[in-house]
């Protein structure tokens, strides 16, 4: 008999999850931000890079919503935001555009990628064509597992990429001006 490994089983089980929790439930895991958010520290990028290798978090290869393919490995020691969303979110829809403004701002100091789940490739296209965030990449998260790498439990969330290769990740709403803060202080500062 075939054994499944426990990181398929894993992201299967965080996939549900992510599925059950609805769109734009606020307060994630305990509301500690001024606008109900709350961070999780990156267990396995943050902690789990005791070699100076590639963060476990950062181990997946991904097809993007254009038709390319993003290296987890590839942004390792950069500034990245990842932006998870779902195109049936009403609420991911509503921050659509102050993130790409945010990636406008931050062109060339920190890139943003969105991480999509939990819909159908083409549902995902139509949600970045009728957002215009198309300057930004985006990747298909098609088995949930970057999502579970990243303690994503409800979207929207932000996981903010450390050069240093830890993340810290926040979950619910997210206002424009405390996106800058987080981008200053986690991303780079």
């Amino acid at each position: 008999m075939e054994r499944t490994p426990f990181r398929a089983l894993a992201a299967g089980a965080m996939a549900a999850v992510v599925a059950l929790s609805g769109c734009g439930a606020q307060g994630g895991n305990g509301g500690e931000g001024p606008d109900g958010s709350s961070p999780a520290e990156g267990a396995g990028a943050g902690d789990g890079d005791s070699g100076g290798g590639t963060p476990e978090a950062l181990d997946f290869t991904a097809p993007t919503v254009d038709g390319g393919e993003i290296d987890g490995a590839d942004l390792h020691g950069k500034p990245v935001v990842l932006w998870f969303w779902a195109p049936w979110c009403t609420i991911c829809r509503g921050e659509a555009p102050s993130v790409m403004d945010a990636a406008e701002r931050y062109d060339g100091e920190v890139e943003f990628i969105g991480v999509a789940g939990n819909g159908a490739t083409d549902e995902m296209k139509e949600f970045v064509d009728s957002t215009d965030t198309g300057g930004m990449r985006h990747i298909i998260d098609e088995d949930g597992s970057i999502w579970s790498g990243f303690e994503v439990t409800i979207q929207p969330s932000f996981s903010f990429l450390r050069e240093s290769g830890t993340f810290l990740t926040y979950s619910g709403k997210i206002s424009e001006e405390d996106l800058d803060q987080r981008i200053s202080e986690e991303v780079l500062g």
